[in-house]
């Protein structure tokens, strides 16, 4: 079942701990490329010197981010990799939840492929933002597309019911956050190797 608005419309940080062991979906050319995610960050508002909307910065990049939650908020990063993000919150409050990992559970030849990769260890296809962003074909193309309505990409619940360990740890890359370095706002299964690395 397709996560919905009420799902979205809500604080990051409870989203991205609620996204943990949710399915992302990607149909492309017919084919359902899904993961498992595994690796989650908050970005929580004006407040949040980490978060692209720091002191409500609007500019065309963020003006996403101040949707009502349920959006793809897509950027990309040293000019190489895009990043997926889940726009959440209410309208005009800027929170996004920062998809870091996944693990591949369908389209893993597909995933290769888009990757461009020889390599067989399946641990390579999505373990990282970038990586999981092209195994996916996610790019600005999605940005702002409503996961709720889309049939291109999407999030559901897990047929599943596994359980996991959910580790609360400090975001990555954001050293220039000050006091908000430390906020432990990343979230990942614990032992899973999926999981990114930097």
């Amino acid at each position: 079942m397709k996560l919905d608005y009420e799902f979205f419309q809500r604080d990051a940080v409870s989203v991205a701990k609620d996204l943990i062991g949710k399915l992302l979906v990607r149909n492309l050319n017919g084919e359902e490329l899904i993961c498992r995610i595994v690796d989650t960050e908050a970005y929580c508002g004006p407040e949040d010197k980490g978060c692209h909307a720091y002191q409500n910065k609007r500019t065309n990049r963020t003006e996403v981010m101040y949707k009502s939650g349920g959006y793809v908020y897509v950027y990309l990063i040293y000019g190489l990799h895009y990043c997926f993000n889940v726009v959440v919150s209410k309208q005009d409050r800027p929170e996004a939840v920062f998809i870091r990992a996944g693990e591949p559970i369908s389209g893993l030849k597909t995933m290769r492929d888009n990757r461009n990769i020889k390599s067989n260890k399946k641990t390579e296809l999505t373990n990282g933002p970038g990586k999981l962003s092209q195994a996916m074909a996610i790019d600005k193309s999605l940005n702002g597309q409503d996961l709720v309505a889309s049939k291109e990409i999407y999030l559901r619940h897990a047929c599943d019911s596994q359980s996991y360990q959910i580790i609360p740890a400090k975001r990555v890359n954001i050293d220039y956050a000050e006091e908000y370095t430390d906020k432990l706002w990343r979230f990942y299964i614990r032992d899973n190797p999926f999981v990114s690395i930097n």
